[in-house]
Parts: structure tokens; sequence; C-alpha cells
């Protein structure tokens, strides 16, 4: 439960709380003044932390319950495994 309350509120923090304190990316930062580009090394189904369709501060909601939900898969996994091997 505390997870997924966390999981809600984290966009708080990390998108609101940025934009009122006027937080930039420091490698953004220097790309601009190199005059970079923005260049994507590979496709990613939830680029930034959205998804298509959604308002931004959801989609990283549902990007986050998704990061959870493989980091716990991958535990359970391991603690089979595991489990198996004794």
């Amino acid at each position: 439960m505390l997870i997924a309350l966390l999981v809600v509120v984290s966009p708080l923090f990390g998108v609101v709380g940025s934009e009122m304190v006027g937080y930039r990316e420091p490698l953004d930062l220097a790309a601009e003044m190199l005059g970079l580009e923005e260049w994507d090394l590979e496709w990613t189904p939830f680029a930034d932390y959205r998804v298509p369709g959604l308002p931004d501060t959801i989609g990283y909601i549902v990007a986050g319950f998704m990061g959870v939900g493989v980091i716990l898969a991958i535990g359970v996994l391991l603690a089979k495994l595991s489990a198996r091997q004794e």
C-alpha cells in the first residue's frame, strides 16, 4: 500500500516541484548551450515516462506502477529460483 501511495505522489515532487523551483536537467542545459538536438538512441514505449494518449502526470503514475511491477516480478522470480536450488 505504501509503494502505491509513493508511486501516485511521486509526480508531485518530480514534476510539479521541479517546475516550482525552476529546476532543469543539467545535461539538457549543456546540450542547449552546445546547440545539440535531442536524439533517441532507441525507441521505447514510454519515452520520458509518458504514456501516449494520457496526460503527462497520469503517464508518470502508470509508468511508475509498471516499473514497480517489473521489479517485483523479478524479485519473485529470483526468490522462486533460489528456493528451488535449496
